[in-house]
C-alpha cells in the first residue's frame, strides 16, 4: 500500500512556490513542467491547497504563492489537503472477513487499535515538519549543485 503520489507532488508545487516566486511566474503550466505531470493534474491540486488555505492563485498567468508563513504550514496539513487517504483513514480493510473463521471474525479487534496508533504517530510526525523546513532542505541542495 502507497500513499497516493498528491502529497509528494504538492510538496514539489511548494518547493517549486518558494524557489522560483521572485523569478517566475508559478503558474500550472510551470509546475507541470518541474513535476512531469499533466497540467490538469495540476491544477487539480492547486485548487485542493487553495480550498485548504494553503496557497493564493492569481486568476490568468499571475501565479502561486504560499497563502501563510512556511512556519505555519506543515506536511500535515498538506496531506489532508490533498486527499491522501480514504475516509481519514490511512489503512483500509479488506472486504468481508470469514465470520466462520476465528481470526476473521476478530481481526479488527485484533488490528484497530494498533493501526490507529500507527496513523496517529505518522501524523505527529507530518506535524512536526514544515515548508519552513522544506525551503531551507530546498536552499541547501540547491546550492550544492552549483559550487
Amino acid at each position: 500500500m502507497q500513499i497516493s503520489s498528491r502529497f509528494t507532488l504538492a510538496i514539489h508545487i511548494f518547493a517549486c512556490i518558494e524557489t522560483f516566486q521572485g523569478e517566475y511566474k508559478v503558474t500550472s503550466d510551470f509546475l507541470a513542467q518541474s513535476t512531469n505531470v499533466n497540467p490538469v493534474i495540476i491544477r487539480k491540486l492547486l485548487g485542493q491547497l487553495k480550498n485548504a488555505d494553503l496557497i493564493d492563485v492569481a486568476r490568468g498567468t499571475g501565479g502561486t504563492t504560499a497563502a501563510k508563513p512556511l512556519n505555519e504550514i506543515t506536511f500535515l496539513d498538506i496531506y489532508r489537503a490533498v486527499d491522501c487517504i480514504e475516509n481519514g483513514e490511512l489503512f483500509h480493510f479488506h472486504e468481508n472477513p470469514s465470520t466462520d473463521c476465528p481470526v476473521g471474525r476478530n481481526i479488527h479487534h485484533i488490528l484497530d487499535d494498533k493501526l490507529i496508533r500507527i496513523q496517529d504517530a505518522m501524523e505527529k510526525e507530518l506535524a512536526s515538519i514544515t515548508l519552513e523546513d522544506l525551503r531551507k532542505d530546498t536552499q541547501k541542495y540547491l546550492a550544492n549543485e552549483h559550487p
